[in-house]
């Protein structure tokens, strides 16, 4: 009897399970699943290194591959740890690539003599790395110290340039505040007390000062990124790696006109995103940009010198919103 019962119980599960009904919710149900596992799959972010020019590159990437790419380029002195919480939003439409330059985060830092830290020797090896990693066309996003290698790389190539996103990276002198006051003494004249002069922001104090200066409310900022770069801008050789950078600075001001032309002649699709309370980049500068492309758009937040500390997900639907990567970003 209960052999019975056990088959007459598996035929009407077998019938029920091919009913329109039963074939329909298992398929709906397979659907969700595959979905889910490729959004996990989508905001997977990988950690990479690749060798350029005899450098190791350290790099964060995430998203489909055939999908529009957005290359992320840091500034100082953080890394592409800076856009941790920025990554995983973009991935789900964008093929993310964030690069660590050489002497920051995870990169090999090569002494000085085996290499020239100048912002035309970055903007070298990341156009370098990006040609290595099938990098043909993307996005530039700009933060800082990733404005002068950014665009460096856009005017070499403008062919492969699908749009900006300018994070308080500055193209003008009027971005530049009093701030900068000590580096312009080295940019003039480096020795001994004027390179004591901006040593302090190498120190934790000076790195978390650029955090927090500024800020919407220092108290909700988690401190992983201060506490994750102060360590790394300790380790022996950072001094003149990170010295030869900020006199190396004044290189870039020199460039702004070409910069500018550059933006007003391409007009390349642009979202502005600044932290109005900056103490280093002014929003001025981010007017400034707005000028040479008036249909660029321009968010401003109540935010320091790294917005994306306190604001990450909101700009990461401001660039889902201006960049459809459905029509390839044009």
């Amino acid at each position: 009897m209960k052999s019975t019962m056990k088959t007459i119980f598996a035929v009407a599960a077998s019938i029920a399970l091919n009913t329109p009904f039963a074939t329909g919710a298992l398929a709906a149900e397979h659907t969700r699943k595959n979905e889910v596992t490729v959004a996990a799959t989508a905001s997977q972010v990988y950690n990479r290194t690749v060798e350029v020019d005899g450098v190791k590159i350290f790099y964060r990437e995430a998203g489909n591959p055939s999908a529009p790419t957005i290359v992320l380029l840091h500034g100082f002195p953080s890394s592409s740890h800076s856009f941790r919480n920025l990554i995983p939003e973009l991935a789900t439409r964008f093929h993310v690539i964030a690069p660590d330059y050489p002497g920051y985060g995870y990169s090999d830092a090569p002494a000085r003599d085996k290499y020239a830290y100048t912002f035309d020797h970055l903007a070298q090896t990341m156009d370098s790395f990006l040609q290595k990693v099938g990098a043909s066309s993307y996005i530039v996003y700009m933060h800082d110290f990733g404005g002068p290698v950014g665009y460096r790389i856009a005017t070499a190539h403008p062919e492969r340039v699908r749009g900006l996103v300018v994070q308080n990276a500055n193209a003008h002198e009027e971005g530049l505040s009093p701030a900068f006051g000590h580096a312009r003494e080295l940019w003039a004249n480096r020795n001994a007390e004027t390179e004591a002069h901006v040593r302090g922001a190498f120190s934790p104090e000076g790195i978390k000062w650029q955090y927090v200066t500024g800020a919407n409310d220092p108290a909700t900022m988690t401190r992983d990124g201060y506490s994750f770069d102060a360590p790394l801008m300790q380790r022996p050789g950072q001094d003149g790696i990170q010295l030869d950078l900020l006199e190396n600075y004044k290189s870039n001001l020199v460039l702004y006109p070409q910069w500018q032309k550059w933006l007003k002649t391409a007009q390349p699709k642009t979202l502005i995103v600044w932290g109005a309370g900056d103490p280093l980049f002014t929003v001025e500068g981010a007017h400034a940009v707005k000028r040479e492309v008036p249909a660029a758009k321009l968010v401003t937040y109540k935010a320091g010198h790294f917005l994306l500390e306190e604001y990450s997900a909101d700009v990461a639907k401001q660039i889902l919103l201006n960049f459809d990567a459905k029509r390839n970003v044009k």
